[in-house]
């Protein structure tokens, strides 16, 4: 009797310790959680501030998260300070033309590499993943230079050819590709399907979590691109929205509550791409009808 008591007490702090550590991994994720979190907390509550209260002395240490009155107008003020809704259509467009163009062409470059025999085809493949390597910097005159000889400066082509080509996706897209059985791909060649016609009935309807990976990738990139549309855009009415919120800032003053009101609005189709494609990123890919 005193044998099983003593069995059960062992058993008992086990649970216990198990607990304890579930107990610790929660407060650990949950302590992460919130310090990613906290700075959007931060942008939120600043875009709900009254203008130039937000560096003020005599205020108590919550009144940094918590208003004291929300102004709900800043967001108004915001959108009418600059040409808000034209910035939105430019970074919409460019956003758009670069996501589709990249994933259209990573996707076909990496069907061609892991899936189509040609001479060389290593070679290349590593030669044009060796571009990976040279930073974007160093290509940034170059291309600008390429740019002003064709006459695109202060165009969106200009924006949006030099991000339609990317090194990164192609890898990524023939990696998951190479995953792929090749059963199914005989079977549609035995029944008379094309290369093309394997590549869009077959190979792309079981790479949805890697496109969709690709997509949020490349649409996050280009939606928050500064750099490069500040560099090639002239005109004002053709600048993106990243661009655009630099008009809330000056050499001696920044207005920091319109500047969060436009940025939260800004992130907004980010949420709604990430909103359409997370659950890719944890679905696995079922495939039936394969035998053996």
């Amino acid at each position: 009797m005193e044998r099983k008591t003593s069995v059960e007490e062992l058993k008992r702090v086990a649970r216990i310790k198990e607990q304890i550590k579930k107990s610790g991994a929660y407060l650990f994720l949950s302590l992460g959680a919130l310090a990613m979190v906290a700075p959007f907390l931060w942008m939120l509550t600043t875009s709900l501030k009254p203008p130039g209260s937000l560096f003020s002395y005599d205020r108590i240490w919550w009144q940094d998260w918590i208003p004291t009155r929300f102004v709900w107008k800043n967001y108004v003020l915001a959108w009418n300070a600059v040409p808000f809704a034209r910035f939105y259509l430019n970074s919409l467009w460019v956003s758009v033309c670069v996501t589709a163009g990249q994933v259209i062409t990573s996707a076909m470059a990496a069907y061609a590499f892991a899936r189509l025999q040609f001479p060389g085809r290593d070679k290349i493949f590593f030669a044009y993943l060796a571009t990976m390597m040279v930073p974007g910097a160093v290509t940034m005159i170059p291309v600008f230079i390429l740019l002003r000889s064709l006459g695109w400066i202060d165009t969106y082509k200009a924006v949006i050819l030099p991000g339609v080509f990317t090194a990164y996706g192609t890898f990524l897209l023939r990696q998951f590709f190479l995953t792929l059985p090749k059963d199914l791909e005989d079977a549609a060649k035995i029944d008379g399907c094309s290369y093309f016609r394997i590549f869009w009935s077959i190979i792309l309807p079981l790479s949805r979590p890697a496109l969709a990976t690709l997509t949020t990738f490349t649409f996050m990139g280009s939606w928050l691109n500064f750099m490069w549309p500040l560099i090639v855009l002239n005109t004002h009415h053709k600048f993106t929205l990243p661009v655009g919120l630099a008009y809330f800032q000056s050499l001696y003053h920044t207005d920091w509550t319109l500047l969060m009101a436009g940025s939260l609005m800004m992130i907004f189709p980010i949420l709604v791409v990430f909103f359409f494609t997370q659950r890719y990123f944890v679905e696995g890919i079922k495939l039936t009808g394969i035998k053996g």
